[in-house]
């Protein structure tokens, strides 16, 4: 997942030189007289990576904008944080201050995103970025037997 400006522009960067050096190993594979299918096979894990990058650049561009989903589940807690913090364009420096701790350590909560990391640290997370958490709990169906 991209969490910075800079790993955004990094990776629009390694795009383009991918893009470059997908058409420049199928021009010498075509010259060595392979196949359109044994190209493509030649070619797979460059697209697959290639592809990978490419929705995690959309994904970042999708959250710079505000369209992300709600937090249905604590699971995605972290994911979330992250994606409000890119959003409102803050950096892990800014927040890292705000939350008196080093840059290091918030670039190491959003690694893991904030796997392991306390209700306490989350709270202080939440009112950092200037959000508002509402907790709505709903039992499961209970089905009898």
């Amino acid at each position: 997942m991209i969490k910075t400006e800079s790993a955004y522009r990094e990776a629009i960067n390694k795009l383009k030189q991918d893009q470059e050096f997908i058409k420049q190993q199928r021009e010498t594979f075509k010259k060595m007289g392979l196949d359109s299918d044994h190209i493509e096979l030649a070619l797979q894990p460059s697209i697959s990576f290639h592809e990978q990058l490419k929705e995690e650049v959309e994904y970042y561009e999708k959250i710079k904008r505000g369209d992300f989903e709600p937090i249905f589940n604590l699971k995605t807690m972290g994911k979330t944080l992250i994606a409000y913090r890119i959003y409102i364009g803050m950096s892990q420096q800014q927040l890292a201050e705000k939350l008196g701790v080093s840059a290091s350590q918030v670039s190491r909560d959003e690694k893991n995103e904030y796997y392991g990391a306390t209700i306490e640290r989350i709270q202080e997370v939440i009112e950092a970025l200037g959000m508002v958490s509402i907790t709505k709990v709903n039992p499961k169906e209970v089905v009898s037997a």
